[in-house]
């Protein structure tokens, strides 16, 4: 990873600062985007001390917001050069609907609209700098989704649960329509399910669900093994090339039959396009 430039969203905790922590060691100029700049001096000074690579910067931004997208996305544009790997990974559940500053729900808005957005703006620097890596994380929870075109945004029903995996199913349809239309440009795009990993997840919310969500995390795994699989797509040369799968355990492995459904996958790509067209 020497000279090579990473950019990953939700780094200042989790498996995000994992991976970030992993590609600076393996010599990765590593840029990581937090919302809370405390956090992110803290994350930053870490990861320099345990590997000895200078070379870390934080960008903040609240990836529920087109703007600060759009914000980010530019600034990142000015002062570097090269995009060799972007890692799609800040996500959360709200146990109750909120919307975002766009109008939107927040779960669709962070979860899947921040990393089609995202990548979309920094997708001509991506083929530029090609051969590159995008790496979009997503969950097994996608399995017991569905991409419900007639309320996207939960208006008329709304449960944490169901936006949350319809989310997940739409970052990996996201990734497979992602790669065919990168298809000869040296810009791969795979996805996949880090495990049940105790994080802070879901620690954004308050009362019984959250309490519950906080319970739930003794019995996952750590961080660190939930990042093995996005610290591998983001750097083995095993998957060089390789595009438009989804893994688990660095294995690739079949999606839910739904994530394969090309009507779906296009209608939601072109409302997507039409959510964020303002911006792009």
């Amino acid at each position: 990873m020497q000279g090579k430039v990473c950019l990953i969203t939700g780094a200042t905790s989790g498996i995000g600062f994992v991976t970030a922590q992993a590609l600076a060691q393996q010599g990765a100029q590593v840029v990581l985007v937090g919302r809370d700049a405390t956090r992110g001096a803290t994350s930053v000074e870490q990861i320099k001390h345990a590997t000895g690579n200078d070379a870390i910067d934080l960008l903040l931004a609240d990836l529920s917001s087109q703007a600060d997208i759009a914000k980010l996305a530019g600034t990142f544009q000015s002062r570097y050069e090269r995009l060799d790997v972007l890692v799609n990974n800040a996500g959360a559940i709200f146990t109750e609907r909120q919307v975002s500053l766009d109008g939107f729900e927040m779960t669709f808005a962070l979860n899947h609209l921040g990393y089609f957005l995202l990548t979309h703006l920094l997708l001509d620097m991506l083929k530029a700098s090609a051969p590159c890596r995008i790496v979009n994380v997503a969950s097994s929870a996608h399995r017991s989704g569905r991409i419900h075109l007639d309320d996207l945004q939960g208006e008329r029903t709304f449960g944490a649960w169901r936006a949350y995996c319809q989310s997940k199913l739409a970052n990996i349809m996201f990734t497979y329509e992602l790669a065919n239309r990168l298809q000869d440009t040296r810009v791969t795009a795979n996805t996949l399910h880090p495990g049940f990993v105790a994080t802070r997840f879901g620690h954004n919310n308050a009362g019984f669900k959250a309490q519950f969500l906080r319970a739930a995390q003794m019995l996952a795994i750590s961080s660190e093994k939930g990042a093995e699989t996005m610290i591998y797509l983001s750097s083995s040369p095993e998957v060089e090339g390789v595009s438009g799968k989804y893994f688990v355990n660095q294995r690739d492995v079949r999606s839910s039959s739904q994530s394969y459904d090309a009507a779906t996958t296009q209608a939601l790509w072109h409302v997507s396009e039409a959510m964020v067209e303002q911006v792009r």
